[in-house]
């Protein structure tokens, strides 16, 4: 039987548990391409290929359980962890498919680029 190494940031966590030292926060999940105009065109053409179909063109749905425009207004500062869980876990019971493993993360952060970029204030 082998045993795998645990990685780096599990390793340091058990370490201070075991020292008695108290665990840092998770570091938050941030989009690397924020703010990157290139990407937000790009991830508007990605958005319009995988989520229009469900979320409409360019994301201008009319309906609101559907509307990523509102992400911001919902979720507030958790809207990153809200994509990125809701992307990689999908939600089945809705409709929406696990995109985990199916579209590359550089894939699914410049959709998120877009959608960032297309955020109502109210």
């Amino acid at each position: 039987m082998s045993v795998r190494p645990a990685k780096p940031a599990v390793a340091a966590a058990l370490l201070s548990v075991a020292l008695g030292a108290p665990c840092a926060a998770p570091t938050a999940l941030k989009n690397p391409f924020e703010g990157d105009e290139q990407r937000v065109e790009e991830g508007r053409s990605l958005f319009n290929q995988y989520c229009s179909h469900c979320h409409a063109p360019n994301a201008q749905t009319g309906e609101r359980v559907r509307d990523v425009r509102r992400m911001k207004i919902r979720y507030g500062e958790r809207m990153t962890e809200v994509f990125w869980k809701t992307v990689q876990e999908g939600r089945v019971d809705r409709g929406m498919p696990a995109w985990q493993g199916a579209l590359p993360e550089e894939t699914l952060w410049s959709i998120y680029t877009f959608i960032q970029s297309v955020q109502k204030e109210r």
